[in-house]
């Protein structure tokens, strides 16, 4: 059994390469559907963000292939291509990563919050496809509760944590203003939302699109208006602002649409992966055109610093209880067993004593039924102590002296 895992970031990769392998719902059910014919893979999360795609996967001992190549086949391109621009990690390498991903660590913004729901929700959605099987269930269980106590514990940025905050700050700094513009915003999902929340506290007109057969089901947040997608060419030539951030695999604005519809400048925002927004729009006359690469980590202050510090304490910690598990994974059905027969050991011992009492025969069935759970969760509570307390080999002698006694 292994833990491997190869990924392509911001900091490798500029969008372009990024969108190559970026993943919608859609492919990744597909991907995942491909992947689990694959011998030796036993479970896979497949993560994908705007600024990130990892794929993780546990392996048995006969597992050979190459992952990076898994991915490339499966979006067919040439692998010689691209793997400058991947990362490739195994075992405690692999395990550390991720939970600094999901602490914050490795994000384009020191203590983001969003990170750590995509980890978690990469993880339910590896499980509603019976992706996840029992090794990655419990690292990415654990490294996201490590990301919760950093979260709860640390303050890693002073500043709000978010590639949207970040934007409405460098676009002031830029010079740009909000208040009393019109902005519209293409996409309704969570980031969609806190840019229209963030662009009405600024002040702006802000209308959020909807698609038609969601009209009467989206909660758009207050003071913003609402309209109809299909009619967002429209709205545009009025607009001063247009962000879009959809998780849609076509361009929401492309270069003809814009190129007829710029009446007057316009700022174009695209925080999506793959673009919403097509590129070549931005050499338009009176189009100013962002995307997710153009708002910058920031330098990182002395306090900060000192709160990463922090922080990596905290990960050390909650790895180490991860790696105790993960040490002796594979003694764990050698546990079961033997609960299951310390348990049946106890029993007979008391059948002699259980016939005399004056119970009804369902009565005396039931008490066994009840002795033996209790034997069961005993033997459960020594065995996992045992296995907490001493070092990965010494645990296995005790394992085989016990199994030795009950054999």
């Amino acid at each position: 059994m292994a833990i491997e895992m190869t990924g392509i970031d911001h900091s490798a990769a500029g969008i372009d390469i990024r969108m190559i392998f970026s993943f919608t719902k859609k492919s990744t059910q597909e991907f995942y559907t491909y992947i689990k014919e694959m011998p030796g893979v036993e479970g896979c999360v497949l993560l994908s963000t705007c600024i990130r795609t990892e794929l993780w996967v546990s392996t048995s001992a006969d597992q050979g292939g190459d992952l990076y190549e898994v991915l490339c086949r499966f979006r067919g391109v040439d692998p010689e291509c691209y793997r400058d621009y991947f990362s490739f990690r195994r075992e405690r390498e692999a395990v550390r990563h991720l939970f600094r991903l999901a602490g914050g660590l490795r994000s384009r913004i020191l203590g983001e919050d969003q990170i750590l729901s995509q980890v978690g929700d990469a993880l339910a959605f590896s499980r509603e496809n019976y992706a996840a099987d029992h090794v990655l269930e419990t690292l990415f269980r654990q490294a996201v509760t490590a990301g919760k106590k950093i979260k709860t514990g640390v303050t890693l940025s002073s500043a709000d944590p978010s590639v949207v905050h970040v934007m409405i700050r460098e676009l002031s700094q830029n010079g740009m203003s909000f208040s009393g513009k019109k902005c519209m915003v293409i996409g309704n999902g969570a980031m969609g939302k806190l840019a229209a929340v963030l662009l009405r506290e600024q002040g702006a007109d802000v209308t959020m699109t909807v698609r038609q057969y969601h009209s009467g089901l989206v909660d758009i947040p207050a003071d913003c208006a609402r309209i109809d997608y299909g009619r967002r060419m429209e709205l545009f030539p009025r607009c001063d602002y247009v962000v879009s951030a959809t998780a849609s695999p076509y361009y929401t604005l492309p270069f003809h649409l814009v190129e007829q519809a710029v009446r007057k400048p316009v700022v174009l925002v695209d925080l999506a992966v793959p673009r919403d927004i097509d590129p070549a729009a931005g050499a338009l006359p009176d189009v100013t055109l962002f995307d997710v690469d153009s708002f910058r980590k920031e330098a990182q202050s002395e306090e900060q610093r000192l709160a990463i510090r922090e922080a990596e304490e905290i990960l050390t910690e909650q790895m180490e209880q991860f790696f105790v598990w993960y040490d002796c994974v594979d003694v764990i059905p050698l546990i079961q067993t033997l609960k299951q027969e310390m348990a049946g050991d106890l029993c007979p011992r008391l059948s002699g004593t259980l016939r005399g009492l004056p119970l009804k025969d369902s009565e005396r069935q039931q008490l066994e039924r009840e002795i033996e759970a209790a034997a069961q969760r005993a033997a459960n509570r020594l065995l996992f102590g045992l296995r907490d307390d001493l070092d990965p080999q010494t645990f296995r002698e005790c394992l085989s002296g016990i199994r030795k006694v009950y054999r």
